[in-house]
């Protein structure tokens, strides 16, 4: 059976104040054309379909096409939430779109109730486990202490249950959205810590024959089973180096998995960029980067004047500008922004109790009290959300 395997669509967010759907729309276009032409028999789609909860009604009818797209190819697709969707709003209509060949998997209860396709060696059951906020499914679940790990070996269980119960050779695909310990997370995807811990291990999904994964924006190979698609679109410049692909999956007759990257349709490559202003906007080694969506990070000792203005006569799609003049960590003169960059919520929290106490950081039942507080904050915030 061969399936295509994409994720983190993230229908409606815009790239630094650039409007996306244009490329969005060409995205879609490419992914029926690839299904089509590549003789796809399924098409996985693993969360994040929508950038938040309430989406705009330009995102929801660009959707709308692609469901429609989707269903008149006869390709059926397979589909998750992730931790930017509303699971209840994306699920509406998921009984009636799945007579069209639409399978929304949007509802925790649901996680070891397959989606049945077959080919010529017999059944491929896809089990689809959306993302899985652990304060809001430990009931569900049954788990004792909220967390990633926890709450995803007990969907896992009952995947490992219902597969035990099928014919012998029945082969398996389980679609997840979360972060597995090993894969390298950029920029512009909303941190899903919780009590201090962001990732699982891969050995979560043991059993699966190969497990589609979304939330990181790189597409990335954990192991020959367990991959992400990463964005088929850039989000944040941390993806520069990122090359925007699907995986066209071919899952043999033994459960042995083969894959192969098909590149996406990018609307410009990105660029980052550093020096002094006069140094960028002279170097000619930067011609390359001229059409490029560029992020500029100007070194000069002394802000120069109209700098926007000067680079956009060169670079014309510069979107991005930051100062970052050679100082050293303890100068009075560097931004409390930088002082704090690559620093967490919980640091920064700690940072400051040792602050204000003159030197005497938290203590152990300190920490986990201010941990206990960032995740009821976080998991209130996801309730709101989805609620509005």
């Amino acid at each position: 059976m061969r399936l295509l395997h994409t994720s983190d669509w993230h229908l409606g967010r815009s790239f630094h104040r650039v409007g996306m759907l244009g490329a969005q729309a060409e995205f879609i276009r490419h992914l029926v054309a690839t299904a089509r032409e590549r003789e796809v028999d399924a098409v996985v789609v693993s969360g994040d379909v929508y950038d938040r909860a309430v989406p705009p009604l330009a995102a929801v009818e660009l959707f709308d096409d692609a469901l429609h797209r989707l269903a008149r190819l006869g390709v059926p697709t397979v589909m998750i939430s992730g931790n930017h969707d509303s699971a209840r709003r994306l699920g509406v209509g998921a009984g009636l779109m799945g007579r069209a060949g639409i399978h929304l998997r949007t509802e925790p209860s649901a996680c070891g109730t397959p989606v049945l396709l077959s080919d010529g060696h017999g059944e491929v059951a896809f089990y689809g486990l959306p993302y899985l906020e652990p304060a809001l499914v430990r009931d569900e679940f049954a788990v004792e202490r909220a967390g990633h790990e926890a709450v995803l070996t007990a969907a896992m269980d009952r995947v490992r249950a219902d597969l035990a119960g099928r014919a012998p050779g029945t082969r398996s695909v389980v679609l997840a959205h979360a972060f597995v310990t090993g894969g390298e997370p950029s920029d512009s995807e909303r941190d899903i810590t919780v009590g201090g811990v962001a990732s699982v291990p891969a050995g979560v999904f043991d059993g699966a024959d190969y497990v589609a994964l979304g939330h990181l924006h790189g597409c990335q190979t954990l192991t020959d089973r367990v991959r992400y698609s990463g964005s088929p679109l850039p989000y944040s410049f941390s993806e520069t180096a990122h090359r925007k692909t699907v995986w066209l999956v071919d899952l043999a007759a033994d459960g042995s998995v083969t894959a192969e990257r098909v590149d996406c349709p990018v609307p410009r490559a990105l660029a980052r960029i550093r020096g002094t202003l006069e140094d960028l906007l002279a170097d000619p080694a930067l011609a390359r980067h001229e059409e490029a969506w560029i992020e500029a990070t100007l070194t000069d000792p002394v802000r120069p004047a109209d700098p926007m203005a000067r680079l956009t006569e060169r670079f014309p799609h510069t979107l991005s500008l930051v100062f970052d003049p050679a100082r050293t960590a303890d100068d009075p003169g560097i931004s409390y922004a930088r002082r704090l960059a690559g620093r967490d919520d919980q640091q920064i929290a700690e940072d400051f109790v040792t602050h204000v106490r003159g030197g005497t950081g938290p203590d152990a039942h300190e920490r986990t009290v201010l941990r206990d507080a960032f995740d009821a904050v976080r998991a209130d915030e996801t309730v709101r959300e989805v609620a509005r």
